[in-house]
């Protein structure tokens, strides 16, 4: 049934020309049995025809047709002949010009204008020699209009309907392309928010590389034992930096300093408690708690840990709403790091996270989605079932190739 009727919207013309030639048959048969008496065939027949061929092409030609009945209308009246079954056509052309969004407004009050004038003319005409009173006439009249009058107004009905529609789903689309574009836009932004703070790791770790360096130079003969101490720190180090130059490829920078033109380490594991105990003191109760054996991770791990855990508290407290606890779980596994903020609040909606809130700010999950996939982690971010919000996190300690 649903492929049927994709179809028929698919073939408009082909479901007209099916109904104009069933109305070309009534029409036919109505002729054959007496319709309009002592009349010559040859009218009735182009009449009619004209009629069918306007319901047609209605659609595909609605101008043109409605131009059509209104010529065939005047004819009708001019050879005496006006009741004829394919005048049935005349409503259906009504109804069309009136509902089609793309037909000119003066096509339709055409067709307004013909179904007030044209029945009333009719009726005239047919009882012209006949005994009928104007009251009689009148009813008539009102009787042929008022269903015309209905049909055009059904279909001038239609006309608002869609353009409202239309209207509608023009806003949905640029409301749907600007919000694409404001995540681009966050995105964008928080490549390069991300990229400034890695490359603050980098050039932490070579400074480490220099000092190293310079003091295995200074000890070499002295004492070759730190002197290789410290040629094998110079390698690892050396590694992890270029571990984290190959995830700042591709990602834009602004080029902007910290403060002061001094790069300094960013914040990692071990800042976690300092944290908690700041969101403690500003009046939100957090369970902090660390499975595993600690151990030294590569800084970009240290950092997305970090912001993470930051962000997700704040959402905590933007969106938890009063007597809301959190919970922070840090645990250490064979070769990744496993993270669960959660909280039993009232939680907020999905979009909210993502978007930052009602005033549009933030990008919360936005952010988080971008670091962790900077060093090839996962996210599982939602409402939790018994309610609150929960951010769950792996972050391999392995770089991502």
């Amino acid at each position: 049934m649903h492929r049927l009727y994709d179809f028929l919207r698919r073939h408009p013309t082909g479901v007209d020309s099916f109904w104009a030639i069933l109305l070309l048959g009534f029409s036919l048969l109505s002729i054959g049995s007496g319709e309009a008496e002592g009349k010559s065939p040859a009218p009735l027949m182009i009449f009619t025809v004209g009629l069918c061929l306007a319901v047609a092409l209605r659609r595909k030609a609605p101008v043109q047709m409605l131009l059509l009945t209104i010529a065939i209308g005047v004819g009708q009246l001019i050879s005496d002949t006006v009741a004829l079954t394919a005048n049935l056509a005349m409503f259906v052309i009504a109804y069309t010009v009136a509902s089609s969004p793309t037909i000119p407004r003066w096509a339709s009050r055409s067709a307004l204008a013909g179904a007030v004038v044209g029945p009333t003319l009719a009726v005239w005409r047919l009882s012209e020699g006949s005994s009928s009173t104007v009251r009689d006439k009148l009813i008539g009249a009102v009787l042929v209009t008022l269903p015309l009058v209905l049909a055009w107004v059904l279909g001038d009905s239609m006309r608002t309907r869609r353009a409202y529609w239309a209207q509608l789903e023009e806003k949905a689309t640029r409301l749907e392309k600007e919000r694409e574009a404001q995540s681009r836009i966050a995105v964008a932004a928080e490549r390069a928010r991300i990229a400034r703070e890695l490359h603050d790791v980098v050039a932490h770790n070579v400074s480490v590389m220099v000092v190293q360096a310079d003091g295995a130079a200074y000890v070499l003969d002295a004492a070759p034992e730190q002197t290789r101490q410290a040629l094998e720190t110079i390698s690892g180090t050396g590694r992890q930096a270029l571990a984290e130059m190959r995830r700042l490829l591709g990602v834009l920078r602004t080029g902007e300093q910290p403060e002061g033109g001094e790069y300094v380490p960013q914040p990692g594991v071990e800042q976690l408690t300092e944290l908690v105990d700041q969101v403690r003191g500003a009046g939100l109760p957090v369970d902090f708690r660390v499975e595993g054996e600690p151990r030294p991770l590569p800084s970009s791990i240290e950092l997305t840990a970090y912001r993470i855990v930051q962000e997700a508290l704040t959402n905590t407290r933007k969106h938890g709403g009063s007597d809301v606890r959190a919970t922070v779980r840090l645990a250490y596994r064979d070769d990744e790091l496993d993270l669960l903020v959660e909280d039993d609040g009232r939680g907020a909606q999905h979009e909210l996270y993502e978007e930052g809130g009602a005033d549009g700010l933030g990008h919360g999950l936005i952010g988080m989605r971008e670091r962790i996939g900077m060093v090839g982690g996962s996210l599982t971010a939602g409402p939790r079932p018994g309610g609150g919000f929960r951010v769950s996190a792996v972050l391999p300690f392995k770089p991502a190739q």
